[in-house]
């Protein structure tokens, strides 16, 4: 059958048995490692799986067509399986596919006032409940920043906001905006920590009640105003901008749009940072399944995609990080929660849910792992004498973070 063809030219490292619906066996790999048992439920040929599988894989095992024996995971097999692909593709099928897929993608991605909303709530505007099942206290909802590998997920989100926040150096009295807030513990912890006044704009009606609840019940509603409105709709001047987790929403074809907004939003002297999930390939498109079910409209850059998009606006790139595995380690704290609380997720939603969310969290985790998937910062200023002139005031400010000396907070402020 196809599929088997196709699993033959994967899967040459490791091993995998495939058992049919009439219990019909076939190994793939060298035998090396774990045996993992892929149980496929489904009559007949098996074509769509060969023909489509980075959408209909994840179909089928939203459908319970096909599952994996324990004690082994989905995660498990999609590890084995990228670990064999990783950033090449299964077949010449798949790549054609893949060109196709990707010269359609500024149609895919097309993202105007209004429609960037409704894709924003097909994701983030899910019951609430769900994501308190496996995000840290904060509801830290992108990358965290692992500073020591015995790190728990609530320290290295706390890590993660110290890390963007030195990069930015905010003084009192600043104004910063945040775009794409979420449920706001990045604006909230940017004003306790530093003095700053923040506006916070997000397009999830769900994230902005909290957000707004949040502040109140902190006593910052003074000090952070949280906004339902699209960035493209603000007006300026803010003296540092933070976007984290949000780009990834813009979509090829606005990418020129959202750094001349940037521009025109920041002071003089402003600095931007930016914190997206990158990819270390060429410029692609996303994933099938991902685009269907869990963010349509979304893309992950490369980044001579964000370069190209930067240099014409009159913004200087003045640092460039890559976080690497960061992501597959938020991943993978993510998964091991919510696979603990899994029935909790089966009250709120449905089977069928609960095996999209765990394909969604062990398919992001593999791909960081295997096929390229990091995590970008990039600093942008419109001056190019906007900060000091070496990394070492990011650090200073790092290490006086985790030695909890943090000046606003200890005056009182």
């Amino acid at each position: 059958m196809l599929f088997g063809l196709l699993l033959d030219n994967v899967v040459k490292r490791g091993s995998l048995r495939v058992i049919d619906y009439n219990d019909r066996e076939k190994a793939y790999g060298d035998g090396s490692g774990q045996r993992i048992t892929l149980r496929l439920h489904m009559r007949g040929p098996h074509t769509a799986l060969a023909l489509n599988p980075y959408l209909k894989l994840g179909e089928a095992y939203m459908d319970g067509e096909v599952t994996v024996d324990p004690p082994h995971s989905i995660y498990d097999l999609l590890d084995l399986v990228l670990s064999n692909l990783g950033t090449s593709y299964s077949s010449k099928a798949m790549q054609i596919y893949a060109a196709l897929r990707r010269m359609k993608r500024r149609i895919d991605q097309h993202n105007p006032i209004g429609k960037a909303k409704d894709n924003v709530a097909h994701h983030y505007d899910l019951d609430g409940g769900i994501y308190d099942l496996f995000l840290d206290e904060d509801k830290q909802y992108s990358c965290a920043y692992y500073t020591r590998d015995d790190m728990s997920l609530e320290e290295a989100q706390r890590a993660k906001k110290h890390h963007i926040i030195a990069k930015l150096a905010i003084e009192p009295g600043m104004r910063v905006l945040d775009i794409g807030c979420g449920w706001g513990g990045m604006a909230l912890t940017i004003a306790e920590e530093t003095g700053a006044k923040v506006v916070g704009v997000t397009l999830s009606e769900e994230q902005h009640k909290v957000a707004t609840e949040r502040a109140a019940k902190r006593g910052l509603s003074d000090q952070v105003e949280f906004r339902l409105q699209d960035y493209r709709l603000l007006e300026p001047s803010f003296d540092r901008i933070v976007s984290v987790g949000m780009f990834e929403h813009v979509g090829i074809g606005h990418y020129a749009e959202y750094f001349t907004h940037v521009n025109r939003l920041l002071t003089e002297d402003g600095v931007a940072l930016i914190h997206t999930i990158g990819r270390l390939d060429p410029p692609a498109a996303t994933n099938p399944w991902i685009a269907k079910y869990i963010f349509p409209g979304g893309y992950i850059p490369s980044l001579s995609e964000m370069s190209a998009s930067v240099e014409p606006t009159g913004l200087m790139m003045t640092d460039v990080e890559i976080l690497r595995l960061h992501y597959a380690k938020t991943l993978r704290e993510w998964r091991r929660r919510f696979m603990a609380r899994r029935d909790e997720a089966l009250k709120i939603y449905d089977e069928r849910f609960c095996r999209m969310w765990e394909f969604y969290l062990a398919g992001s985790e593999t791909s960081f792992r295997h096929e390229g998937m990091v995590n970008f910062q990039m600093q942008i200023t419109r001056k190019i004498d906007a900060l000091p002139l070496t990394r070492n005031y990011m650090i200073e400010a790092e290490n006086r973070f985790e030695a909890g000396n943090i000046p606003h907070r200890l005056a009182g402020d």
